[in-house]
């Protein structure tokens, strides 16, 4: 980052992260970042202009160190990241500093996080779908290439390791460049996903871009859009597909949330900061599908509480084309991926975009999954014996149903010993097709639990 030591001036105040400095030549620009402190270790980006001469800004380091009166340096510039084949592989922090202890990265190029949507007559209008080579999803709430999915979810539910799984999946089938996102990630989850992609073969098509949960909110805060940028370059220069996930992007707003709190600005409906609409949008509409490629993202949404009427998962569920929500109902019944197959939904599953079978064969699903949900409290209270003929099929294809949309994921192997598989999309609805039709009536349940395509699924005997 280069200095402008022309432009210099004096910290006036500090408050906490906020930081106030009087210029008395010029004026940063908002968002530029100014240094202070010894060697110049403390940086602030510009979040205000209080009057003529004095900038409100919030420290993105730790402030250890300054005080009133001590110099400040305007850079002149936003933050900026670096773009190229160099940081493949790499795990980098929101400065774009390498963070994984293999040597300086290449910074002869670099770009500023600060970036404007792609215009609505550059961006590319057919709908095409992901595959991701998980059933529950590609059956029932199937991903736009191009577009945003959300999986909603409380804690615990299983939303790192279904991402961590998608990416090992996109790198095996579409060859194309995943961009991890930690936003207020746990050190030790950032260390184990950094290993397990490097285990899996699948790091050097990956980056990972950690603003870590000890940081500071102001980093926090940016290290999406510095994951976003790097995306936007592989798009548009290196014309490739990426996919781009944010884990956890309730924590995006958690940090803005702190930002706001710090900057002295009154806060919203449940805590969360006025600005939080525009704040997202202005994250979210930078992921776009273009002629040259497209960026397609997975963004993990913590739900509070699990409430959905939260303002956070509110906002977020307006920018999606996909939704999945992790059910803790499920994940107890040790249903993984514990997808709520009635709940997830996803704006591609009309029959012109996926066709009629699949589109048919979805609404069947879900139409004998939601008999079965009414049904519960009189099996519970008379027993399965004492529905009618039809009720009990229903039942029976239902259960049959929900084991078969789990599936053992790659980068659990360790932890179950039991080999991941990918499903295609033809399989996964060839397999549902066939128990929607009682081919498997003889069969017990446990046959269709944590298998790939219908195929694998013991006969009674071998059971």
């Amino acid at each position: 980052m280069t200095s402008n030591e022309n432009n210099k001036g004096v910290i006036q105040s500090v408050k906490g992260s906020v930081v106030d400095a009087r210029f008395e030549n010029k004026l940063p620009a908002l968002y530029n970042v100014l240094q202070t402190g010894k060697d110049n270790e403390v940086s602030i980006e510009v979040l205000t202009l209080l009057n003529s001469t004095v900038v409100r800004g919030i420290a993105l380091t730790p402030i250890r160190g300054i005080y009133r009166g001590m110099p400040v340096i305007d850079t002149g510039s936003p933050l900026t990241v670096p773009v190229g084949d160099s940081v493949k592989g790499r795990a980098l922090n929101v400065f774009g500093d390498a963070i994984d202890r293999k040597g300086e990265l290449d910074t002869s190029s670099r770009r500023s996080i600060h970036q404007r949507p792609v215009p609505l007559r550059d961006r590319s209008t057919r709908a095409e779908i992901f595959e991701t080579g998980m059933k529950a999803i590609d059956i029932l709430a199937p991903l736009e290439r191009g577009g945003k999915a959300g999986l909603f979810g409380g804690a615990g539910v299983g939303k790192t390791v279904l991402i961590m799984e998608i990416i090992h999946n996109m790198v095996g089938e579409y060859k194309g460049t995943s961009i991890f996102s930690g936003i207020g990630e746990r050190v030790r989850e950032a260390q184990e996903l950094y290993y397990e992609l490097k285990d899996t073969g699948v790091l050097d098509n990956t980056v990972l871009v950690f603003g870590q949960m000890d940081e500071q909110p102001g980093a926090r805060f940016r290290v999406g859009h510095a994951a976003l940028t790097l995306a936007e370059y592989f798009r548009d220069v290196k014309r490739q597909d990426v996919l781009i996930l944010m884990d956890n992007i309730f924590r995006f707003i958690q940090a803005g949330a702190e930002v706001s709190g710090l900057m002295g600005r009154l806060p919203s409906r449940v805590g969360y900061q006025p600005t939080l609409a525009t704040e997202l949008a202005e994250l979210e509409e930078r992921i776009s599908s273009t002629k040259s490629g497209a960026i397609t993202s997975i963004q993990a949404v913590y739900v509070p509480a699990d409430d959905f009427t939260d303002p956070a998962a509110v906002h977020t569920f307006s920018h999606l084309s996909a939704f999945i929500v992790l059910s803790r109902k499920r994940a107890s019944q040790g249903l993984y991926p514990a997808i709520d197959p009635l709940q997830s939904g996803s704006k591609m599953l009309t029959p012109h975009i996926v066709g009629e079978e699949h589109y048919s064969i979805a609404r069947q699903i879900r139409q004998t999954l939601a008999e079965y949900e009414d049904l519960k409290d009189i099996i519970a209270m008379l027993g399965i014996e004492e529905l009618s003929q039809e009720d009990q099929k229903t039942v029976n294809r239902a259960r049959r149903l929900e084991r078969f949309l789990t599936q053992p994921f790659h980068v659990t192997e360790q932890f179950t010993s039991v080999k991941g598989k990918s499903t295609s999309l033809a399989q996964g609805l060839e397999g549902c097709q066939r128990i929607l039709n009682d081919e498997f009536q003889d069969y017990p349940e446990s046959a269709f639990y944590m298998i790939g395509s219908i195929d694998e699924a013991n006969k009674p005997d071998e059971s």
